[in-house]
């Protein structure tokens, strides 16, 4: 009996060349995605550490930029220490991109928005009151991806929390 020739072999070598392309594009998109996730994350725990430090100060001016309270918890996000005596965390994040936000809760309208730098709003200096919360969010910082042969623009990665002031 007669054996036919196996002429699959060079199919498969040829489905194995073309795929490969698709696989390593799926591997390196799925290590920018994990570097993403945890990029994110790390942003998301700076916020955090910074909003918990502001919540239980007292007699934190918020109106006031050069406030060392205000300054200390950004320091303490960002390095973990509030003298900025270890490195950042996160790579090409900066003081500058943490904003930090008191609000207050109108009785009136029942809505949370923005505490004035005023006598009738959260500036403690003037005599005005505490607020009520905290929104502490990162402005600024963006990710690039790299993916070869796609141009992809820089992504922003925006965390924000808002917790309860408790340092009356």
């Amino acid at each position: 009996m007669k054996r036919r020739p196996n002429h699959r072999r060079g199919s498969m070598i040829l489905e194995t060349v073309m795929l490969i392309p698709l696989i390593v594009l799926l591997l390196v998109g799925m290590t920018q995605i994990g570097k993403f996730t945890y990029t994110y994350v790390e942003l998301r725990k700076v916020v955090n550490s910074v909003a918990s430090y502001l919540a239980t100060q007292q007699g934190v001016d918020f109106c006031n930029a050069a406030d060392p309270t205000v300054a200390a918890a950004i320091s303490f996000g960002l390095t973990g220490t509030t003298d900025n005596s270890q490195p950042v965390f996160v790579n090409g994040l900066t003081p500058d991109m943490i904003q930090i936000v008191p609000e207050r809760y109108d009785t009136l309208t029942q809505t949370i928005g923005v505490c004035s730098c005023a006598i009738s709003g959260c500036d403690v200096a003037a005599g005005g009151g505490e607020p009520n919360f905290i929104s502490v969010s990162i402005n600024g910082y963006n990710l690039q991806p790299r993916i070869p042969f796609l141009p992809i623009s820089p992504i922003p990665l925006r965390p924000q929390v808002k917790v309860r002031f408790g340092g009356v």
